[in-house]
């Protein structure tokens, strides 16, 4: 059922917002702070005058055909079904099939970026730095360092300090995880050095909009541990990584040539890769400086504490205004809005 706008006085009619995600089963940290962001953008929805209803999808996805309504958006905040990261771009793809209009980026631009070693490769394709990655028949450079990583899951999932291995170990490393964790694994280059998250989202005019470089700090991490923000450092407050990764934003005029790059390469990677709406593209910095591309979310969190909603404060936006932005472009995608009259 539409819960109706709390705010007296609204602007006008306005379509509809069903909020979907993917949570049947908040055990995990990471999926319960999908149904706190799901929370908070009903409340700024009905704070900007739209009715609100939540709805959790599981495998079955037959409940979608009931939003082919032109009077109902779906904010689309699917983040994986059954537990399973790598099928989040089924809803969009039903929802494109079935003509219902709905935020951020489209079916095939989940599906590109949830597969991170083919994201890799199409930004690679595309003249973009990005580290190099292995799988267990490598071959891999027994003098370098490697971290293994989920092929498909997101907010760090299996990533701890033991992720780090020798170029020699990264096979027998990547047949672990996948027995510990299950799912599909791979191994790309450690780059030392500095780590970046750029957050993006489609403006009034249809392009990006590049929010201000965070940097991820790491605080009293010794030598030879490896400064990566693990699942620990996201979601175990009784960890070190937890309190010891801070956000900070790097100014242009501070750092000028780094935050140009990182600029013109999440524009890169945001054109290359057919988002739309909004992303996060996450960076290492190596010792000279140069940029590498590790991911690009295309779905990244939207909760007030997440680092997209911050970098959106640092730029003076509220958490209001950016969802009624994302809104917005949705509506002018999906020709509910008109697009602004030239300045």
């Amino acid at each position: 059922m539409i819960r109706a706008p709390s705010t007296a006085g609204s602007p006008g009619a306005k379509c509809n917002v069903v909020i979907v995600h993917g949570v049947l089963d908040s055990s995990r940290p990471d999926e319960q702070d999908t149904l706190l962001q799901a929370a908070e953008v009903a409340e700024a929805l009905e704070h900007l005058g739209y009715g609100t209803e939540a709805l959790a999808l599981s495998l079955d996805l037959s409940p979608l055909a009931r939003l082919a309504n032109p009077d109902i958006l779906v904010f689309n905040l699917v983040e994986g079904l059954d537990g399973n990261g790598r099928l989040q771009h089924l809803p969009p793809a039903v929802m494109e099939h079935l003509g219902v209009a709905f935020t951020g980026a489209s079916a095939a631009a989940l599906a590109i970026t949830t597969d991170k070693v083919l994201a890799k490769t199409l930004l690679a394709a595309a003249g973009l730095p990005v580290p190099e990655t292995v799988g267990t028949t490598g071959p891999a450079d027994a003098s370098a360092r490697y971290i293994v990583k989920s092929l498909t899951e997101d907010a760090s999932f299996g990533i701890d300090d033991a992720s780090v291995v020798a170029g020699t170990e990264v096979a027998s490393e990547i047949v672990r995880r996948a027995a510990r964790f299950g799912g599909d694994w791979f191994a790309e280059r450690y780059v030392e050095g500095r780590e970046f998250n750029i957050s993006v989202f489609t403006d009034e005019t249809g392009g990006p909009r590049v929010l201000p470089a965070a940097e991820i700090v790491f605080v009293g991490y010794g030598e030879g541990r490896p400064r990566i923000v693990d699942y620990a450092a996201k979601w175990d407050p009784e960890s070190h990584g937890y309190h010891n990764t801070p956000r900070r934003f790097v100014r242009a005029q501070d750092e000028p040539e780094l935050v140009a790059e990182l600029d013109r390469l999440t524009r890169a990677a945001w054109h290359t890769l057919g988002l739309a709406g909004y992303a996060r593209v996450d960076f290492r910095v190596d010792e000279r400086g140069r940029c590498y591309i590790l991911e690009v979310n295309a779905n990244p969190c939207l909760s007030s504490d997440a680092g997209f909603m911050a970098a959106a404060a640092e730029a003076g936006l509220s958490f209001d205004d950016v969802i009624a932005r994302i809104v917005e472009a949705s509506l002018r995608r999906n020709r509910k809005l008109p697009a602004p009259s030239p300045s």
